[in-house]
């Protein structure tokens, strides 16, 4: 399953990059790439686990910048 969420308040490039190697290594995930320049985060994981995964991902979207929101609709 891949699915895109809106970033808000992504503040830096390198941020962005920390955040993608860190989703990266959560297990499930297919692949995972955050855009600093559109503000995107867009996950490509395993159907079964993708709920987990997601909670997974936002603690370490907020780990790296605490400030960073993940626009879930």
């Amino acid at each position: 399953m891949k699915k895109s969420y809106k970033l808000q308040d992504l503040d830096c490039a390198n941020c962005a990059a920390k955040m993608e190697t860190a989703i990266n290594k959560i297990n499930g995930v297919n692949k995972a790439t955050v855009s600093f320049m559109t503000q995107k985060l867009t996950i490509d994981a395993d159907d079964s686990l993708f709920d987990e995964i997601l909670k997974e991902t936002v603690a370490t979207i907020k780990k790296v910048e605490p400030d960073c929101t993940v626009l879930i609709k």
